[in-house]
């Protein structure tokens, strides 16, 4: 049996979640589709019965509607212009973006471990390692109290 947090969310099928929503962005980069098409799309797609549904949504759908500030945001901490980043980790970069600003319920760490993971799993070679310099800057600032605790 796959364990289940007290607070109702499975660890797991977040993590299912936020790789799917890196594909659909990723599809959505690439080949301007709409967000709801999308959506549609990765819907009916099998193994989104074991992610969950609702998170998965909320991420693509939050990253597209705050794409522009996201960007801002991010651009302090790169070394080119976001468009010049390679799209899988400009998609995890957006959705870390998105949760580290937005999804104050989720911790930061499990952020920041996610999209690496997650940029390991579908990134360049050493794309990770990009991701995981950009966004500890990017917690340092945007979650300063829960950086601080967790450099400890």
């Amino acid at each position: 049996m796959k364990p289940i947090r007290t607070d109702g969310i499975d660890p797991a099928a977040r993590s299912r979640a936020r790789r799917r929503a890196l594909q659909a962005l990723y599809a959505w980069q690439v080949s301007g589709t709409s967000i709801p098409q999308v959506i549609n799309q990765f819907q009916h797609e099998q193994d989104m019965e074991v992610a969950d549904q609702e998170y998965f949504e909320a991420l693509v759908k939050g990253v597209a509607d705050h794409r522009a500030g996201l960007d801002e945001r991010l651009a302090v901490y790169l070394d080119r212009g976001i468009e010049q980043v390679d799209p899988i980790e400009r998609a995890v970069l957006r959705i870390a973006a998105f949760e580290l600003l937005h999804r104050v319920d989720v911790p930061y760490r499990v952020v920041l471990n996610e999209a690496i993971e997650t940029a390991k799993r579908f990134g360049a070679d050493h794309g990770h390692t990009y991701v995981n310099g950009v966004l500890d800057r990017a917690a340092a600032e945007w979650r300063p109290g829960e950086a601080a605790q967790g450099r400890r």
